[in-house]
């Protein structure tokens, strides 16, 4: 099994996402833009798991240093992961993937960003607690 993390970012209330994007898309702000820098950095040699668009929107500089793997909800969780054994695996993507993965994962890793505008999708502590397989 591999070690699976999850790296995401929320506003100052929980926010993730507004209309299918980042609430904060776009925002130059030094906050901002490290949170980016900071994310690439951390899962630079590992596995990316998520979802179409969100493997999509990754920038051609880090399609090379990093193993992506697109995710559909059809698919198990324990199946996916079985084929990174001894890896790194991030899971991304947002509230769909995290719910159908967080009993598998071990560390959590959530930027809190000064965001405190409109959102439509929110973390979800209970991912948190969510028992292990099996």
């Amino acid at each position: 099994m591999p070690d699976v993390r999850s790296i995401c970012a929320i506003g100052l209330r929980g926010q993730m996402g507004l209309n299918g994007s980042l609430p904060w898309e776009g925002n130059t702000d030094p906050e901002f833009t490290a949170d980016v820098a900071r994310f690439f950095d951390i899962t630079r040699g590992h596995v990316l798991i998520a979802g179409e668009k969100t493997i999509g929107a990754i920038p051609d500089f880090a399609r090379n240093d990093r193993t992506l793997f697109v995710i559909r909800r059809d698919m198990q969780p324990e199946k996916v992961l079985a084929q990174f054994p001894d890896r790194v695996v991030f899971i991304g993507g947002g509230p769909v993937a995290w719910g159908a993965y967080a009993p598998f994962i071990r560390h959590w890793d959530i930027n809190r960003l000064p965001y405190d505008g409109e959102a439509d999708r929110w973390f979800d502590p209970q991912w948190l607690t969510a028992g292990g397989p099996g």
